[in-house]
């Protein structure tokens, strides 16, 4: 059976679950083989076509911008606490940066948003010109795109909500999948299985052929 035709199985068999009375989220698993994370470091952004929600994003630019909450330099030093810095990384999930203000941001910021997996990135989030219109092209590529960092033998992640169509979270999947598949050393060899949940329901196995 097709990959595809799997993952819409799975979907029928999850829907047929008690209803919730929240929209749930649908989370991917991709159980790992063969394949070790320390040595093959894994740090991507794969584009999916349909979004999930949108995310809160926080910018740190050299003036105040209408399009996206703002921090500026001169406002840094309202965050040498760490208290308040994590408070900070809590409240958004993304961060974007003009490059001028990225070593700053570094030795700021740098500290809570490592860790958290946070820092903006030359892949998305420096900015280099910065204008309504580079704010809002980088905005919707953050709201289309998933970080994936492999620092265990699995990747899990959320993939859609419940109330999106099938066909939306298939095409969600298949991207995450084809977009990992490159960067594995043995291509299929190094998945085990796929797994696909709902928040509160047990897993669909997935087998790879």
């Amino acid at each position: 059976m097709e990959l595809e035709e799997q993952i819409k199985n799975a979907l029928d068999n999850l829907r047929k679950s008690e209803e919730r009375k929240f929209d749930q989220t649908v989370d991917l698993i991709i159980n790992l083989q063969k394949f070790d994370p320390k040595k093959n470091q894994i740090n991507i952004f794969v584009s999916i076509p349909y979004k999930i929600k949108d995310r809160k994003i926080c910018a740190f630019l050299e003036t105040k911008n209408k399009s996206v909450e703002t921090i500026t330099p001169s406002e840094f030093k309202n965050y040498s606490d760490k208290k308040t810095l994590k408070k900070l990384v809590k409240r958004f999930d993304f961060f974007i940066a003009e490059a001028s203000v990225m070593p700053k941001v570094a030795s700021i910021f740098g500290r809570v948003l490592g860790p958290a997996g946070k820092m903006p990135s030359p892949q998305l989030g420096i900015l280099m010109d910065v204008n309504d219109k580079s704010i809002e092209e980088v905005k919707k590529k953050i709201d289309n795109s998933l970080r994936i960092r492999i620092k265990e033998a699995s990747i899990k992640l959320a993939i859609g909500k419940q109330s999106m169509k099938d066909e939306e979270i298939t095409e969600n999947v298949l991207s995450v999948y084809n977009a990992v598949m490159k960067e594995f050393p043995k291509g299929k060899e190094n998945i085990r299985n796929i797994e696909i949940k709902f928040t509160m329901t047990k897993p669909e196995k997935i087998k790879i052929k």
